[in-house]
């Protein structure tokens, strides 16, 4: 499997091949590249419907520009944790940002949010997010504040009474819930215009689908959400060493 950074021309075959429907697993193969690769430039690169080659490798260049002049800012920084690939942590750090942005979380908060989930202890402290991301005090603040609004995150206090934010290990099954309860909000909404539009009217008609729509919707999010919290979800194994093997950390 080659190595390297994508080249112009792999950029211009992969807007090919998603101009054509083709499946990222089928990009990849064409390209002798693993199917992540693909699925991360084209994610991190405006999606699917708005990838554009040009654009991307000029993205490129202008990102590992910011790498070279932020690299001395911490000659200190601490190796990887499991051996772990260090670029290719931070690549799917800016991956899985990419992805939270797109799917309407602004920005900041989906980089705070990222960089908790990728975290070994599932927390990270307002220091240390300010470290890590290179932003404001202010900015992390507003994003906690956000996410927690959301119910994506919450706050507790370690042994040395620092505050810390925390990713609960079901964050989908509570991200879940809170979409079925806003969607049955809506439904509740849709419903009551029923009765000052008028049964039986255009708008009316119109609404109550809609409300019927939604409540079918919420009530089959809440469901799958139980029972995939039920049966999927499972905890770290540990080893003889009563440490946590990473690699039965799944949901």
């Amino acid at each position: 499997m080659p190595g390297g950074r994508l080249t112009q021309q792999e950029r211009q075959q992969i807007a090919l091949g998603l101009a054509d429907g083709l499946a990222y697993a089928e990009i990849a193969r064409r390209l002798d590249r693993p199917t992540s690769t693909i699925t991360r430039e084209v994610m991190r690169n405006g999606g699917p419907t708005a990838y554009r080659a040009d654009l991307a490798h000029r993205a490129t260049e202008r990102r590992a520009h910011r790498r070279r002049q932020a690299a001395p800012r911490d000659p200190k920084a601490s190796p990887q944790a499991y051996g772990r690939d260090a670029e290719a942590v931070r690549e799917y750090e800016e991956t899985l940002t990419t992805v939270f942005i797109q799917s309407g979380t602004p920005k900041m908060m989906a980089r705070v949010m990222a960089s908790i989930i990728i975290s070994d202890a599932g927390s990270l402290t307002a220091a240390e997010l300010v470290q890590r991301l290179q932003v404001s005090p202010a900015s992390v603040s507003k994003a906690i504040t956000f996410l927690e609004e959301q119910g994506m995150v919450r706050r507790e206090r370690d042994e040395r009474r620092r505050e810390r934010y925390v990713v609960d290990d079901d964050i989908m099954y509570q991200a879940m819930m809170a979409s079925a309860r806003g969607t049955a909000q809506v439904a509740e909404t849709a419903r009551q215009g029923v009765g000052v539009l008028g049964p039986g009217t255009p708008a009316a008609t119109r609404l109550e689908n809609m409300s019927r729509f939604l409540d079918f919707v919420s009530e089959s999010i809440a469901r799958a959400a139980d029972q995939a919290r039920e049966v999927l979800h499972t905890k770290p194994e540990t080893t003889s060493g009563g440490t946590a093997d990473p690699s039965s950390d799944r949901l």
